[in-house]
């Protein structure tokens, strides 16, 4: 077992366990996770959350962000300026689309989680730019 600095197990999951996992996903949910997709600005479910708690991938349950670190950056998509820990996202470099971006996924499932851009605010100057659809949240006192 591979486990992060804040405790978590990242060991990769395998095959048929990502493919158990996705049978829950939807139809939009296995776009974006699966296969690369993006949804459209300004509608995801998470974008207006200001709730305090953590967003969890959707697929495997990984804490990926917490909501100390949200920020309203603008860009019609949930965006935060750090990860709940780095070693819970990788980072991928994506040329499609005609343009050169960073991918983030899930260091556990390797699902779709958006994009990271250097234009964030301190103090880290990262957003990490999330479709909805590839979390979940979990309020803090659902936590306790």
């Amino acid at each position: 077992m591979t486990t992060s600095a804040s405790g978590h197990d990242i060991t990769p999951l395998s095959a048929a366990e990502r493919d158990r996992l996705a049978q829950k996903l939807s139809a939009e949910e296995r776009r974006i996770l699966l296969d690369h997709g993006t949804e459209h600005p300004f509608c995801g479910g998470l974008l207006d959350n200001h709730e305090d708690g953590s967003y969890l991938c959707k697929l495997c349950a990984l804490p990926l962000f917490r909501s100390d670190s949200k920020f309203e950056s603008g860009s019609g998509w949930p965006s935060f300026f750090a990860p709940f820990d780095p070693e819970h996202v990788r980072e991928i470099r994506d040329t499609s689309h005609g343009m050169i971006r960073v991918e983030i996924r899930c260091a556990r499932c390797d699902s779709h989680l958006g994009h990271v851009f250097p234009d964030g605010p301190k103090p880290t100057g990262l957003r990490f730019c999330l479709n909805s659809a590839s979390m979940d949240f979990v309020a803090q006192a659902a936590q306790s």
